[in-house]
């Protein structure tokens, strides 16, 4: 039986940019991919915008089974996708690769943003997925 690749997306807060790509990356890559994220600070619940907007247009309820976690909690990965947080993993090994996704916060700002970047991380977990299948 084929091993499955863990991945993490990691921000700062681990609040809402890597737990949408957890997220998408559970719902299009199950089966093929251990899931994880993390921050290298914690919040005490995952951005409720990011959550609300997550279950009205993918209905997807993010706090059913994610919370916010530090680099520490999660294990060795095959690949490191961040953010665009700026936010350096030195205490986080990797085998394959990393690549920075580059996007903006959208917490403390209107629905529309939070809708922008939810499609954006949608499509570069689609894209992430088929590359490594």
């Amino acid at each position: 039986m084929k091993t499955k690749k863990k991945v993490a997306f990691v921000c700062v807060h681990n609040s809402c940019r890597s737990q949408m790509a957890e997220s998408f990356a559970k719902k299009y890559g199950e089966g093929l991919i251990e899931v994880y994220s993390a921050g290298t600070q914690l919040r005490p619940q995952i951005n409720q915008d990011a959550v609300r907007i997550m279950k009205e247009m993918y209905h997807i309820d993010m706090e059913a089974t994610q919370k916010s976690k530090l680099l520490s909690d999660i294990p060795v990965v095959d690949y490191l996708i961040t953010m665009g947080c700026n936010v350096k993993c030195p205490n986080l090994p990797y085998q394959y690769q990393t690549e920075d996704w580059g996007l903006k916060d959208p917490s403390g700002k209107e629905d529309a943003e939070f809708i922008k970047t939810a499609q954006i991380i949608e499509e570069k977990v689609k894209e992430f997925i088929n590359r490594i299948r």
